[in-house]
């Protein structure tokens, strides 16, 4: 993958308000490993920072969130292995993003997939769009699977029945039923998310600061507490051969043809 197609993201603060920013619209800000390292060290900065009252994230271009993590880069997978490793980064990632000590706020446009509903559920609020769509729809396209730590946000965030639907069902869950459910905050209008955006953020960084770290951690343990080991789920799936299927298939555009090995 050439430099210029890494993607890129942006960091900056304004008024105590941080602002994190996925720039890879012409792959609808799909993830690349470059742009996961990135990530990570800005929520390292982060952590230290106690001038930054709140993070908002969002992706570039206006028609995605995050896409998920960049297929191609599963082509060099070689075994089950890779795949433990793999989401072991990607908990880290979403561990740093989650552990933040200020409250953070995803605003979203378009597709929020994959590791970018991972991001934007480590997220404390979301905003949407009418027209945003989440889902992780890997039992059509890679046929791969998700750590027990992500698998437990995402029940956290959803509930179980919905989460059903994002992982054997591949649904997509849009913004309108994302509200209702609680998941999205506030589902505003393209032109108006800006200014929703701000207000909301706004209000956060006027409150008590030591109060929204205690009870973000709080959370945090609540969720983390007695997670069951699961790697052998993680090394049976990525190891498949319909995971090489599914991703042999996506990067060449048909049709994956899975045979349940």
């Amino acid at each position: 993958m050439h430099l210029t197609e890494q993607g890129q993201v942006h960091f900056s603060t304004d008024g105590g308000i941080a602002s994190v920013t996925f720039d890879r619209p012409a792959a609808r800000n799909a993830m690349t490993w470059a742009m996961y390292e990135r990530l990570r060290a800005i929520c390292e900065q982060l952590r230290e920072d106690r001038s930054v009252r709140v993070v908002r994230f969002q992706g570039a271009g206006g028609e995605a969130f995050v896409a998920g993590t960049d297929i191609a880069q599963f082509l060099d997978f070689k075994d089950g292995e890779a795949g433990v490793q793999y989401e072991r980064r990607i908990d880290a990632t979403i561990s740093l993003v989650a552990s933040l000590p200020m409250p953070t706020v995803a605003v979203v446009q378009g597709w929020c997939i994959g590791g970018g509903l991972a991001i934007a559920s480590a997220c404390d609020f979301r905003l949407a769009t009418p027209g945003s769509k989440f889902g992780v729809p890997i039992a059509r396209t890679l046929g791969n699977c998700l750590s027990i730590a992500n698998v437990a946000g995402l029940v956290a965030a959803f509930g179980r029945p919905r989460v059903q639907r994002l992982l054997l069902l591949a649904d997509m869950v849009e913004a309108e039923e994302a509200q209702v459910c609680g998941y999205v905050l506030g589902v505003v209008p393209a032109e108006g998310l800006e200014a929703a955006a701000q207000k909301l953020c706004a209000k956060l960084a006027g409150l008590a600061p030591v109060t929204q770290q205690v009870s973000k951690e709080a959370l945090n343990r609540l969720l983390r507490h007695q997670l069951p080991e699961a790697e052998d789920l993680i090394r049976r799936t990525y190891g498949s051969e319909d995971f090489r299927e599914g991703v042999q298939a996506f990067v060449a555009k048909r049709p994956p043809v899975w045979k349940g090995r």
